[in-house]
């Protein structure tokens, strides 16, 4: 684990160190090279992780700061392991799709070496999130992640992007200020109860189940807010359309499909996982909050003219969905949206790009300046339209197993829920419908005439997302079998169980004997 977290960091280092000169592509292939590395790496980590063993694996744990408890502690469940998967997958992918997106960007600070590298540096604090074994050293890294996604938006991004970085870093602090606060109170806890001060979540655990309730709701609200502010939710959503309207594509992918995760992937790993009464506490709350999120984040997209905003809008909605099968508090909520996040990951990076191309030709966000493009550019058009689709969830693409997992697992719960978010499926399917027949379909605009189709670069970035998205929909196995230990291991911790079927038991033979005597 440490080798996957510091590899895209060293290449971060090599890639910010090389020459400068215009017209090179040494820092982007570099970029690329240590990408592909990374997930060699953490694919050769899934292969060895061995289904039905420990919980943790890959464990590493050394001490870091004695006088507080922390740890250097590295390992990975199957969530946290699918999340890594997930940031090796798209880092490539991104890097790939981004070639050309700092090449016109004017100013010595802001050279094409430093946007790759600060993407390899945004590639290996992310693994470090996901595999953080540690509550400080996850804060640390937690806080990290902000600064490459930062000077990203800040120094990349369109004309109003410093206005957008600093939204987003001050909702981001935000969120992180009131997490310390929770972070110390746990330092204070562990420290009495313990006899010492520790941040291991394998011996918070079992202190924090059984701390005064008033404090132990106190402290599930200081994490809770800051993973809601990542994820993001309403009504702490709006630093989102903003930053995904002003930066680049292949930004935008990074902070959607992998840094939003932090959010709900904290909700499980801390949020249940060491405060499960407060989690039990505050679930209606937070189902309410996520039924909000579904539909308001449908209804906002069907509104939006910038094709981003209306992209980031839909994210909202699909993130109210991951948030309503974690505290749905069953296996079938909770296993949906696990792989509801590696899926949005994939069909929100495809759309994100394939947008991002088709905005680059054009020169506007605006969905009223295009038209007709299928006419001019079928592969764009074709591969745009997959992306839709699979945004929508539609049946035999990956997003709709995810999607259907947590309806059932809302179902189970309570089926006003469940109806609620129903509804939110109709209005996806009009936000991308209407999106695609305004941008590809009908006259072809004066404007997109000549616009050129997609090049075999831009095709060979979205294939193996596209490819995922179709093996996923039919065969999402793999996933799903390192998933479902580690859900029933939270569920355990949270202590709830799956409720019992309501069908009857058929009756024995015996039994219908005994029936027809009577």
């Amino acid at each position: 684990m440490t080798a996957a977290l510091l590899l895209p960091i060293v290449g971060s280092v090599v890639v910010a160190m090389l020459p400068t000169r215009p017209g090179s592509a040494l820092a982007k292939q570099v970029a690329l090279g240590f990408s592909v590395l990374t997930l060699v790496l953490a694919a050769a980590i899934g292969l060895g992780f061995e289904v039905g063993g420990d919980r943790y694996q890959f464990v590493e744990q050394h001490d870091w700061i004695t006088a507080f408890g922390a740890h250097y502690a590295l390992g990975v469940d199957g969530i946290g392991l699918t999340l890594v998967l997930l940031t090796a997958v798209l880092t490539p992918v991104v890097i790939l799709a981004s070639w050309h997106d700092a090449d016109d960007v004017s100013g010595a600070r802001w050279s094409v070496n430093s946007f790759f590298a600060w993407m390899l540096a945004l590639e290996g604090l992310a693994i470090g999130v996901f595999a953080a074994m540690d509550v400080f050293l996850f804060y640390v890294l937690f806080e990290a992640t902000l600064i490459p996604i930062y000077f990203l938006i800040g120094g990349f991004g369109g004309p109003r992007r410093a206005y957008a970085a600093v939204k987003f870093l001050i909702f981001s602090l935000l969120g992180g200020l009131v997490m310390l606060a929770s972070v110390v109170g746990l330092y204070v806890v562990s420290a009495d109860s313990a006899g010492g001060p520790t941040y291991l979540l394998t011996e918070l655990a079992p202190i924090t189940a059984n701390i005064d309730t008033n404090l132990g709701r106190w402290l599930f609200l200081g994490f809770f807010v800051a993973f809601a502010i990542k994820a993001p939710m309403f009504p702490v959503h709006t630093w989102l359309p903003t930053a995904a309207a002003e930066a680049t594509p292949g930004t935008s992918v990074l902070l959607v499909s992998i840094l939003d995760k932090i959010g709900t992937f904290g909700m499980i790993r801390f949020c249940l996982g060491l405060f499960p009464e407060a989690s039990q506490w505050a679930t209606p709350v937070v189902l309410v909050l996520a039924v909000i999120s579904v539909l308001y984040g449908a209804l906002a997209a069907i509104g939006q003219r910038s094709i981003p905003r209306l992209i980031a809008f839909t994210s909202v909605s699909h993130f109210g969905f991951i948030v309503l099968g974690i505290f749905v508090l069953n296996s079938a909520g909770q296993v949906g949206s696990t792989l509801y996040m590696f899926n949005h990951g994939l069909s929100t990076a495809a759309l994100f790009l394939v947008t991002g191309f088709l905005i680059s030709r054009r020169g506007s966000q605006s969905i009223g300046d295009f038209g007709g493009v299928q006419g001019v550019a079928p592969v764009l058009a074709g591969l745009f339209l997959v992306a839709g689709l699979s945004s929508l969830s539609l049946p035999g693409l990956s997003p709709f197993i995810s999607e259907f997992l947590v309806l059932v697992g809302a179902f189970t719960h309570n089926y006003w829920y469940a109806a609620a978010a129903v509804l939110g499926i109709v209005l996806a399917a009009l936000y991308i419908l209407l999106m695609y027949q305004r941008t590809m379909t009908g006259p072809v605009h004066p404007a997109v005439a000549g616009m050129r189709d997609l090049s075999r670069r831009e095709v060979g970035a979205l294939a193996p997302l596209v490819l995922l998205i179709v093996l996923l929909g039919f065969f999402p196995k793999p996933l799903t079998s390192i998933i479902n230990p580690a859900v029933q291991d939270t569920l355990q911790q949270v202590g709830v169980s799956d409720p019992k079927p309501d069908v009857p038991a058929p009756a024995t033979a015996s039994q219908a004997e005994e029936e027809s005597a009577q």
